[in-house]
């Protein structure tokens, strides 16, 4: 009987033009936190952002394209992952909206992607094969709306789309509305259901969220206006209800900046974001009971416009991916206090802008 082991691979998604390399493929190593290029993959335009599917082994990819008449449009891509090779083998590609999209999401059954669409203002739920493949376009949501900031906010700009915990709502967070928008996924007719909304302060701009573990408490972290805001989230019902908001920044800290990333590490313990300007992430405990914010540290990512941020899963570390610096920074974790450390290792990638450490079973 063979004995099963574990690989702990790195995925990264940049911006890049269809003929360069745009997906990486590395192995980390958990001792010294070095990553080492195992695989790359040229041919698909601004393959931003991933998802992976660990148990199958599937990596996918958004990307842009053109449809028939020359419009710029969504695409997906779907890829095989020899574990033990650290390499990927693209099973197919699809066009999803009418739209480009930035940010690509997976119910975790297997059976459903969602795609989202900042400039198009929607969001497209796909399905997937049985082998695995991206398969063909099931629903689309359109948002409709503006909010207060005439530049940024003029129409809806949806930037993410999460499931919860238990699979039965996807939350999705529209920037150019200050509201979270959940649906419910309607798995028998393939459809996102509206199920409600939460109204952010106005000038947030919503971008991505984290669940806390216990799946009672969301985080939200807020682009346009450099803030986190806290809901308690009703797993029965779907329904956020605003906590708490409180600033990214240092209370000196005056010039232009915008946040992108969060993530509640796996204790529930701490919350990490990033902010692009300031160029740091911002770490804060989270309080056991009331779940508030208690801020712990400002820390440089050693480069410039942290896009993406990850935890590896043993919560030792956290890859910084900086788009405009070329570089993915490693930080060591201090489990007690929740700070973070730079270990000095920085690898080039060109424009990274995700980045997934997950473990693969080769």
């Amino acid at each position: 009987m063979t004995v099963e082991s574990q690989r702990l691979l790195v995925f990264v998604g940049s911006y890049a033009e269809a003929g360069d390399n745009g997906v990486y493929v590395y192995a980390f190593d958990e001792a010294t936190g070095t990553l080492t290029l195992t695989d790359e993959f040229a041919g698909l335009k601004n393959p931003t952002f991933l998802n992976v599917d660990a148990k199958r082994k599937l990596l996918y990819v958004i990307s842009e394209t053109v449809n028939q008449a020359g419009q710029k449009v969504g695409e997906a891509a779907a890829f095989s992952i020899d574990a033990a090779g650290g390499s990927i083998q693209l099973m197919n590609r699809e066009i999803t909206v009418d739209s480009t999209t930035c940010h690509i999401q997976r119910y975790e059954n297997g059976r459903f992607l969602t795609v989202t669409s900042y400039h198009g203002g929607m969001i497209g739920l796909m399905s997937i094969t049985e082998e695995g493949a991206v398969g063909s376009l099931l629903d689309v949501r359109q948002h409709e709306g503006s909010s207060q900031h005439p530049d940024r906010q003029d129409r809806p700009h949806p930037h993410s789309s999460f499931y919860s915990p238990d699979g039965r709502y996807l939350l999705v967070s529209d920037l150019g509305l200050d509201r979270i928008v959940t649906y419910a996924l309607d798995e028998l007719n393939s459809k996102l259901v509206h199920q409600s909304e939460v109204a952010l302060h106005p000038g947030a701009g919503p971008r991505h969220l984290s669940f806390h573990p216990n799946g009672k408490l969301v985080y939200v972290i807020n682009e346009v206006d450099s803030t986190i805001t806290s809901f308690t989230y009703d797993k029965e019902s779907g329904q956020l209800v605003t906590q708490e908001t409180v600033s990214t920044l240092p209370p000196d800290f005056k010039d232009e900046n915008s946040c992108a990333e969060i993530k509640v590490s796996a204790d529930g313990k701490y919350l990490y974001g990033s902010n692009r300007g300031h160029d740091s992430i911002v770490v804060f405990a989270i309080h056991e009971q009331s779940g508030m914010l208690v801020l712990v540290q400002h820390i440089s990512v050693e480069g410039g416009h942290p896009r993406h941020f990850a935890i590896t899963p043993n919560g030792d570390f956290l890859l910084a991916a900086n788009r405009d610096t070329d570089n993915i920074v490693t930080f060591k974790i201090d489990k007690a206090s929740g700070k973070l450390e730079h270990t000095g290792i920085s690898t080039t990638v060109s424009k990274p802008v995700c980045v997934v450490p997950v473990y693969l079973t080769t």
